[in-house]
């Protein structure tokens, strides 16, 4: 990542990924499959494939296929989020039950919904994604928010100088050598690995999740 700008702690969201927080897998895949996070950069790009060089600096094939998506990542501001926005917050629970957010992704209208609910997240050790609607908005030494999901609710404290950042839907346009990407793969019985979901910086962004 950009570590002048992002001093990071997904991860590994969006995937999720996404998916971050992301892009999520149906429950019927996860069922079926393990999945693996890749945060690295594109060595090479097929007509079908990636090599990505990842994070601790081993080399990893990654197949794309028919149903693998892609989203842009781009920096965005946190003074744009308001009551309706839809976001992601990757966080650590605190003694008072919030989520100390570590990242916050922010989606566009037509991708609100995206993974919605509260579960756990591979980013840091405990780590947790809360996706869903912004409710209460308090601003006061970085923002206080209240994330509303369907069946429930999570109170989301972003101290100053997390990373915020914006996920929209991309294509395979973005994908080229030196792109910073977050891969979330299914694992095959035969050991490869075949993309679900790829986020990928825009203009040299490292995304954060």
């Amino acid at each position: 990542m950009i570590k002048t700008i992002f001093h990071q702690v997904f991860r590994g969201a969006l995937i999720p990924v996404l998916l971050a927080s992301h892009l999520v897998a149906s429950p019927a895949m996860a069922q079926t499959a393990a999945q693996v996070g890749i945060r690295g950069s594109i060595v090479s790009v097929g007509k079908d494939q990636l090599v990505v060089k990842n994070n601790e600096g081993g080399q990893q094939n990654v197949v794309l296929d028919k149903d693998t998506r892609v989203a842009a990542i781009s920096i965005a501001d946190i003074n744009d989020i308001k009551p309706g926005s839809y976001i992601g917050a990757a966080g650590i629970t605190q003694p008072d039950g919030s989520q100390r957010a570590l990242e916050v992704h922010v989606f566009p209208p037509a991708m609100a919904g995206t993974g919605e609910g509260h579960r756990p997240f591979d980013l840091a050790p405990n780590s947790t994604m809360t996706n869903g609607t912004v409710g209460d908005v308090v601003a006061s030494h970085g923002r206080t928010l209240t994330l509303k999901y369907r069946n429930g609710e999570q109170k989301i404290v972003v101290p100053e100088g997390v990373p915020v950042v914006s996920i929209e839907p991309g294509d395979r346009s973005l994908l080229a050598a030196g792109v910073k990407v977050v891969v979330r793969a299914r694992k095959n019985v035969d050991g490869s690995l075949t993309a679900i979901s790829i986020s990928a910086g825009k203009n040299g962004i490292t995304p954060p999740m």
